[in-house]
């Protein structure tokens, strides 16, 4: 029990001093996703089902691309599979889709 409050203590600390690093992360996270999403409008109609599915596509692609750069570095060094790449792309997911949560109006 002390050791987890130790590292919650220790972890807390640390977010709190890499925070501007961490707020510019996700900005770019979201831009990359505005990014997307405006690549993608070309694509789909502006329909109630066109906007559906370029959100839903904007809202997966980044993910899966932010966890397959690490996934590939590991597959040039060992080569064999990356053991953690879906924890990667929900981290970065949750991430994404709190961020895009604060945005909404």
């Amino acid at each position: 029990m002390i050791k987890q409050i130790i590292a919650v203590i220790i972890l807390s600390i640390g977010l709190v001093l890499s925070l501007p690093y961490f707020q510019h992360a996700v900005q770019l996270l979201i831009s990359a996703h505005d990014w997307v999403a405006q690549i993608l409008t070309n694509v789909f109609s502006g329909g109630k089902a066109g906007n559906l599915a370029r959100e839903l596509i904007a809202l997966l692609v980044l993910p899966v691309v932010v966890s397959a750069i690490p996934t590939m570095i590991y597959w040039i060094i060992k080569r064999h599979w990356f053991p953690y790449f879906m924890e990667i792309v929900w981290v970065v997911w949750l991430v994404q889709a709190g961020a895009l949560a604060m945005l909404t109006k």
